[in-house]
């Protein structure tokens, strides 16, 4: 049985980024959020499936309750992290959001079919890029109910 999370525990993210500069800014907005949070990092796509599939050496790290993704990544695409993701009943309801540069119609069109929970593009400016990573967090750790695992 899944029960939202208390004040106590706080929501564990998994941000999924190879760009230092958007890890810094993301932890950042992060960090005055107005609940509790762990944010875990992983910089390609292939990290990211083993620690969500808690392979080494990631088998001791919590089942993330919402995964932040971009879909440029190396080793593996983020497209193909979401569509094994989202493939694999295990992984499937955890809530996928893609943050990608990307406001190509097809990555979005695809992002969707691959069922995302939600596509969206990054801001250039810093304090755009803040306010967008705010508005997730109001959205997905206040306004949404997680399921927990």
């Amino acid at each position: 049985m899944s029960t939202s999370p208390t004040p106590l525990e706080p929501v564990q993210i998994l941000l999924v980024e190879d760009s230092p500069a958007d890890i810094e800014l993301t932890r950042e907005a992060l960090a005055d959020a107005r609940v509790a949070n762990d944010l875990h990092v992983v910089q390609d796509g292939v990290d990211a499936m083993a620690f969500l599939r808690k392979e080494p050496p990631y088998a001791e790290q919590p089942t993330p309750d919402l995964v932040l993704l971009d879909l440029n990544l190396p080793r593996k695409d983020g497209r193909e992290v979401l569509e094994e993701a989202k493939a694999d009943p295990a992984l499937a309801p955890i809530p996928v959001v893609v943050l990608t540069t990307s406001s190509a119609e097809a990555d979005i069109l695809r992002s969707y079919e691959l069922h995302a929970n939600s596509y969206i593009t990054k801001p250039v400016r810093f304090d755009e890029f803040l306010r967008t990573v705010q508005s997730l967090e109001d959205f997905w750790l206040t306004v949404v109910k997680l399921p927990r695992r």
